[in-house]
């Protein structure tokens, strides 16, 4: 052949297996949740979490009220943030802080002089809040004295953080409180600061879920993988953790042997003819320190009594605080991948699963098929009977398309069965594969032949 013409240019799609990023999902890969996220920060409606009424803004008084209902004689902090986890030196506003009489700021949690030297890496986030006051609480005839001193500073701060102020218990003994000027529940002390599309991602900590920092799910240890063999006795080595480390077998024989005396077992007894009571105590301990003797490699005996907290316990420590790879993935072994108890797999805080659309949040939406999703954002593009009004569906109309095409390619290509929470580790070779070629199309190129 020595000529060829009018040939589109060829994009090759390869059937190759998804991403084995945990946190990679339908949505994420082909935008869809990119644009959720988006359209639930411009027209969702924030709740409270607690009482699951829509949240208001709260005025200065309140705030105040609620800050002397501290307990007597806290000591807590009024600062104004300026700036929340954004990367950058921030020089500026130090020099503000400055120049607007102020002494003290607290960066990243840590309360600096203004009078010192500070250098921030302009490659890392950074929180960065003015002090405005160091307050005590006091209840009775010196609360009314207090008051306008507090007002004065709450206002102060309120002015400074445009709308947010954060009460941080100097003490540390009490969580932070952000109070906001705009969103606050009229029943009781929740507040939400002001909501941004970051506010639904679990790659973010404004929105993941702080327990299992947005995966949905934790390692915990697994009872049946730690005492996988019943037919052997713990003598023999049933409590298989403990027969990795030859080191230290003898230590953790005397304890199981103190463990056996006080509870009223038989270490020679196969783990399947053991009471309740007992496998409850090799598994999660019992109250009260446990008197063992042993002798050590040296042959030197030792007598003293230990806190035992059982072989769980001893298992998520060690996966917790050890820096080796090889023993954190040994200890895997005995683990289980368990829906994260906090947030009960959705990946988020509570609080951003408070922000709704009609009756669902973002989680509910991304459990949907892609089929039961273009149905929910037809419902949303009504003009009757649907949840928005005028003003709500004009800054939605844009977002909406984009989310309607997007779905609109993965039925196309045979997709529609998918939830777009599903993770993209679980997908099969051609549904990865086509899930690609959704989003090429998607792109919107011109006279490309996808192969």
């Amino acid at each position: 052949v020595d000529f060829i013409e009018g040939l589109s240019p060829a994009v090759s799609i390869d059937q190759k297996g998804a991403t084995r990023n945990p946190r990679s999902t339908v949505g994420t890969v082909t935008e869809i949740y990119d644009h959720l996220r988006l359209l639930f920060a411009r027209v969702g409606v924030p709740h409270c979490p607690n009482h699951g009424i829509p949240i208001v803004a709260q005025t200065v008084q309140e705030i105040v009220d609620q800050i002397q209902n501290y307990s007597d004689g806290a000591r807590v902090l009024i600062v104004g943030p300026l700036v929340r986890d954004r990367k950058g030196e921030h020089q500026q506003l130090l020099v503000t802080a400055r120049r607007g009489g102020f002494a003290r700021v607290r960066v990243d949690g840590v309360v600096r002089d203004l009078s010192e030297d500070i250098t921030l890496d302009k490659m890392k986030k950074h929180s960065v809040e003015v002090v405005v006051d160091r307050f005590v609480v006091h209840h009775g005839t010196e609360a009314e004295a207090d008051r306008a001193r507090l007002t004065d500073s709450v206002e102060t701060a309120l002015r400074l953080g445009e709308g947010l102020a954060l009460v941080a218990d100097a003490d540390g003994k009490v969580p932070e409180r952000l109070f906001s000027e705009r969103l606050a529940c009229p029943e009781g002390d929740f507040s939400i600061g002001e909501i941004e599309p970051r506010t639904f991602s679990f790659n973010s900590p404004h929105g993941a879920c702080p327990a299992c920092t947005g995966i949905g799910t934790r390692l915990e240890p697994d009872p049946e993988l730690i005492l996988a063999n019943p037919d052997l006795s713990v003598r023999e080595g049933a409590v298989l953790p403990w027969q990795r480390e030859k080191s230290t077998a003898a230590y953790r024989m005397a304890i199981l042997i103190a463990l056996a005396r006080k509870v009223g077992f038989s270490l020679d007894t196969p783990v399947q003819d053991l009471s309740k009571k007992a496998i409850d105590a090799i598994l999660h301990g019992v109250g009260g320190p446990l008197k063992l003797s042993y002798e050590n490699r040296s042959g030197n005996k030792r007598s003293y009594e230990v806190d035992f907290e059982g072989v769980v316990g001893w298992v998520e420590r060690s996966h917790t605080e050890t820096t080796s790879d090889f023993t954190r993935i040994d200890l895997e072994r005995y683990m289980s991948e368990r829906p994260c108890p906090t947030c009960g797999g959705a990946r988020l805080k509570p609080e951003t699963l408070a922000v709704k659309i009609g009756d669902k949040n973002i989680v509910d939406v991304s459990r949907l098929s892609v089929l039961e999703s273009i149905d929910w954002v037809g419902l949303l593009e009504r003009e009757r009977g649907g949840p928005f009004g005028s003003r709500e569906r004009k800054i939605a109309r844009q977002v909406l398309k984009e989310i309607r095409q997007r779905l609109g390619f993965l039925k196309d290509v045979g997709l529609d069965y998918l939830t777009i929470d599903r993770a993209a580790t679980t997908l099969s070779g051609g549904e990865a594969q086509r899930i690609r070629l959704a989003t090429q199309i998607g792109s919107g190129l011109m006279g490309v032949l996808y192969i």
